[in-house]
């Protein structure tokens, strides 16, 4: 493995928000790319987006920002939201966010509360989920143009995106198991091939469209926050902005501070920022919820507290503890190991004494803490 990047550092060398000057110069009408990683999706790579939008916008007021979370329907919905109308409960409910992407509002809320508070116009990159599953079902030629969106037809993929895709393609979760053994020239996957270049294509001409747009000023800078896997080594999203004649295109990724440096070759973007890895917080460990006491080497239960996992799972105060996992209780020390060892989402078996009858009680730890 290579040497993992420093936190801050970024390839190639340069500040914290450095890119060819190409990209953000004045006057240009460029498209800068902002990637996120792929699920689950870290916090600290949004940040970093707001971070990079913020020095972008400090060089290059004059500013417009695709996002990939929203299809092209919902425009009119960004709009209001950028013009102050909509609260952000309101915002979320009319983009349909719940519907339209599958992770944590929150995680974007930053993003979105950054334009508004600056009137940057959004702009929604995608299509709508349908279209992308039906391409994949019947390939680009089996839609008919009139159901696609207005998208045009996408650039062919190079061999190299081709077999990035297949990658993903093998992995998708909603692929059938078999699929990992297909090959990378079947039907099905040319079908998925095609619903990616659909899907890299109509949010290249949304942003191509806002750069190619006469200005009486300074063109603006149209950024894409859209995932890396549309941005990396020139591919997807970068590709299709050329096809439209877009040449004034910047890449710029966040990284693991503790990533591979090997995985930093030359194209894979124009500039990579190395984010610091966040510290995990300590877990908690798990407790019962009980007061116990010992009388003549038996442990029992002095008191239980009310909603605790010890109530939820039945025992009672008096009740003697006489195995663990169906070991013998040798005493108190003993049991506040075995449950603060316990890992969440295990069973816990306990062996009761109550009123003279040996009863079984099962503690369920939760999954989480």
């Amino acid at each position: 493995m290579g040497r993992p990047p420093p936190c801050g550092c970024v390839w190639p060398v340069g500040p914290p928000l450095w890119a060819p000057p190409r990209v953000w110069g004045p006057g240009g009408g460029s498209v800068v790319g902002g990637g996120g990683g792929p699920p689950p999706h870290d916090a600290d790579h949004h940040l970093w987006q707001l971070q990079v939008l913020a020095g972008l916008h400090a060089q290059r007021p004059e500013m417009v920002i695709g996002f990939e979370m929203f299809p092209r329907r919902v425009q009119a919905v960004l709009d209001r939201w950028v013009a102050g109308e909509l609260s952000v409960k309101e915002f979320l409910a009319r983009s349909e966010w719940n519907t339209v992407w599958s992770q944590p509002a929150e995680l974007y809320l930053p993003l979105f509360q950054f334009a508004r508070l600056n009137r940057i116009p959004m702009l929604a990159l995608n299509i709508d989920q349908e279209l992308t599953r039906k391409i994949a079902a019947r390939g680009w030629d089996g839609v008919p143009s009139a159901e696609r969106e207005g998208v045009g037809q996408p650039a062919p993929a190079t061999a190299a995106y081709r077999k990035f895709l297949h990658e993903v393609y093998r992995q998708h979760a909603e692929m059938p198991a078999r699929s990992s053994k297909r090959a990378s020239g079947d039907a099905a996957f040319a079908n998925f091939v095609d619903s990616q270049l659909a899907w890299d294509r109509a949010m290249a001409e949304t942003l191509a469209s806002q750069a190619a747009r006469p200005a009486v000023g300074a063109k603006p800078l149209v950024v894409g926050i859209v995932g890396s896997g549309h941005l990396r080594f020139g591919h997807g999203v970068p590709q299709q902005l050329r096809d439209l004649g877009i040449q004034s295109v910047g890449v710029l990724l966040p990284m693991a501070a503790g990533g591979d440096c090997d995985e930093l070759r030359p194209g894979l973007a124009d500039a990579v920022f190395a984010v610091p890895t966040r510290p995990q917080a300590v877990a908690e460990p798990p407790r019962l919820g009980v007061s116990l006491e010992n009388q003549d080497g038996r442990v029992l239960i002095a008191e239980v507290s009310k909603g605790s996992l010890a109530e939820d799972s039945g025992l009672k105060k008096g009740d003697r503890i006489l195995t663990v996992a169906g070991q013998p209780l040798a005493g108190v020390s003993a049991l506040l190991p075995a449950i603060r060892q316990q890992p969440p989402g295990t069973w816990l078996p306990l062996q009761i004494e109550r009123a003279g009858s040996t009863i079984e009680v099962v503690v369920k730890f939760p999954v989480t803490r």
